[in-house]
């Protein structure tokens, strides 16, 4: 943590990475702003109504810093362009023609990068007509052709606004702006979470007097330890070791040196936690829009799913799961072995080709079991924390805790390559 803020101090000397966090913190501020201009025709009060027992907005609710609870412009955030991120990912692998353009260099990613952006759109405008016929009760004049333009329009455009600030952060702030979008919503929504907290001790729902105040120690040392654990996850990698063939050509040897092959053990990073999250809330989700006031036993009964273990264990095998898939998508051990055969690559007491990938393959297996039990863990114990502190607070989940994580990681990362390009380009001159 010391390295982190003493980087930011270092760069904070440079005049033009100075210049590039000032225009970062200015959209960010830009964003929050935007967080609370309402939609037209909607009533707050009665929108955030219709969205508790939803597990899914709530979390959306986090990552829009307050914004979609209020019924702001940037209610629905920048989560299209995610999942248009995410489809386009998939297409890649699936579409020969998506996967030649991923190879084709700067203009081939520019051309993907626009197919995301008009994704985006489209997602987002799907997704505001299901807020607008989903939630219509909170609207004042209910359903109307005005409304529809109006709330759609608006919302649709918000997504918008907010993937091109996104992009604008990227291209002239520090590090990737959609990630710094979504983190500086999380991070506004802590003085709630911690104001909860306070709540349940004030209450005694902690426990009086000195118990209490070493539930919430404990509490304190565990979300700690968390950080800990979820940062030495994230930096923590597999080196394969890879050695390259000497080969005489004319006059000179070529090769000969040692490397290797890093493979990190949360190669899927979050992604895995928020595919299992949308499809495990979707039941719920779907009945807390059509069948708010319902007293089917089913209804209530699906309405109330996340309380019950089941859901947390179902919940932790399906996170598993899409950290196999989206391992996969990421990583191929034959494509890597091809390359190595190629050009003359080997791993010390493996034969090249076919018994390489399967050795590749067998250590990505357990890494990413590894991985996977952990991404598991992490995000189910705060809810089996809760069942026992009552601390029900989405902020202190480890889907968010795992966003923040990588996602201060990743800037300071960025930050100082950029003050290394910098040293040497001064060095140079």
């Amino acid at each position: 943590m010391g390295s982190m803020f003493e980087t930011l101090k270092n760069a904070w000397k440079i005049q033009d990475l100075r210049k590039k966090i000032l225009f970062t913190v200015a959209m960010l501020i830009v964003f929050r702003i935007g967080s609370f201009i309402p939609v037209p025709g909607f009533a707050p009060d009665r929108f955030a109504a219709y969205l508790k027992g939803g597990t899914l907005f709530g979390f959306m609710d986090i990552v829009t810093g307050g914004a979609l609870a209020n019924a702001t412009i940037f209610a629905m955030g920048i989560t299209p362009y995610i999942n248009s991120s995410i489809i386009m990912q998939l297409l890649t692998v699936a579409i020969p023609k998506l996967e030649q353009l991923s190879k084709e260099g700067e203009e081939g990613r520019k051309k993907l990068a626009q197919y995301v952006r008009y994704g985006a759109v489209i997602l987002g405008f799907i997704q505001a007509v299901g807020i607008f016929f989903g939630l219509s009760g909170a609207l004042y004049e209910g359903r109307t052709v005005l409304g529809f333009i109006t709330v759609t329009l608006t919302l649709t455009a918000g997504t918008a606004f907010l993937m091109w600030l996104g992009e604008k952060i990227t291209e002239h702030g520090v590090g990737n702006g959609i990630s710094l979008i979504i983190f500086a919503g999380i991070v506004s929504r802590g003085p709630q979470g911690a104001y909860a907290v306070y709540q349940l001790f004030r209450t005694g729902a902690l426990g009086s007097g000195v118990l209490g105040i070493l539930s919430i120690l404990g509490i304190g040392l565990v979300f700690l330890g968390a950080i800990v654990a979820v940062i030495w996850v994230n930096e923590a990698e597999r080196r394969i070791p890879i050695q390259y063939a000497k080969r005489v050509i004319g006059r000179r040897i070529y090769g000969g040196q040692s490397t290797h092959i890093p493979i990190k053990v949360n190669l899927a990073g979050v992604i895995p936690i928020i595919f299992a999250m949308s499809l495990m809330a979707f039941p719920s989700t779907i009945v807390s829009y059509f069948f708010p006031n319902s007293t089917n036993p089913f209804v209530v009964w699906l309405r109330n799913i996340q309380n019950s273990m089941w859901y947390a264990l179902l919940y932790a095998l399906l996170i598993i799961g899409f950290t196999f898939f989206y391992t996969i998508i990421q990583f191929n051990p034959i494509e890597i072995a091809n390359n190595l055969k190629k050009n003359g690559g080997f791993i010390p007491g493996i034969r090249p080709g076919k018994p390489t990938a399967d050795y590749i393959s067998r250590v990505l297996n357990r890494i990413t079991w590894f991985g996977g039990l952990f991404l598991a863990l992490i995000t189910v114990f705060p809810s089996i924390i809760g069942q026992f502190t009552k601390i029900q607070n989405i902020w202190f989940s480890g889907t968010a805790m795992l966003i923040l994580v990588g996602v201060a990681l990743e800037t300071v990362k960025q930050v100082e390559s950029q003050m290394l390009m910098r040293h040497y380009k001064g060095f140079l001159e």
